[in-house]
């Protein structure tokens, strides 16, 4: 088996990792303290990069798999094959607004045209204001959603959550919830034909 696999930085990857090596794959290349992007560990090749250019890599044929958050797929629609639901990562996606201030954001929710919403995700969030039949201003942001309703900067926010725990914090509550993510495999099209045994063979391994 000789494949390239494309993996999530950041809060994915340990139990990426984690699930490869209860697999039985060799990880030790991961295992080790080092600032290299691009590790052979036995058969496999892993390249470690930023969530949002994981389904890029996969696309273009850099690697052949891939393992990425729902989110980050939603939100690039990049040209994948979804392959497996990895079973962890799970988060959801939620509108969010300041606690004093929602009974009149609930009173006016058909009016959210009227609203500036900030996230990190500009066009799952315009689908899902979409889907409600519904306008808003979308201000994009690419860390500390929670201050911009604090601060003035938008009257909400869309964005994920697992827990909950720092939007209490900031003193917001959830307005809504709607798509549920976690990590997927995805495979290339070329490579999901031209190497379809080992992709296989593979997927049969994972213990998920």
């Amino acid at each position: 088996m000789s494949l390239k696999i494309a993996l999530s930085k950041g809060v994915l990857l340990k139990p990426t990792i984690e699930l490869l090596k209860k697999s039985e794959f060799d990880v030790s290349a991961l295992e080790e303290e080092s600032r290299r992007l691009y590790l052979k560990s036995g058969t496999l090749s892993f390249i470690l990069a930023r969530p949002s250019d994981v389904a890029t890599y996969v696309e273009y044929g850099a690697a052949d798999l891939g393992i990425a958050g729902k989110d980050a797929l939603m939100e690039e629609s990049r040209e994948v094959f979804e392959l497996a639901d990895l079973g962890f990562g799970w988060c959801q996606f939620i509108l969010a607004g300041l606690s004093k201030s929602v009974e009149n954001t609930k009173k006016s929710y058909d009016q959210l045209g009227q609203y500036r919403v900030a996230t990190k995700y500009p066009s799952i969030t315009s689908m899902y204001f979409s889907a409600k039949g519904l306008q808003a201003e979308i201000i994009k942001l690419r860390g500390s959603i929670e201050l911009a309703p604090i601060v003035g900067l938008a009257d909400q926010i869309y964005d994920l959550s697992s827990t909950g725990k720092t939007l209490k914090e900031n003193n917001l509550v959830v307005l809504d919830k709607s798509y549920e993510c976690s990590a997927r495999l995805i495979a290339n099209y070329v490579s999901n034909k031209l190497k379809a045994e080992e992709i296989e063979k593979f997927i049969k391994r994972l213990k998920i």
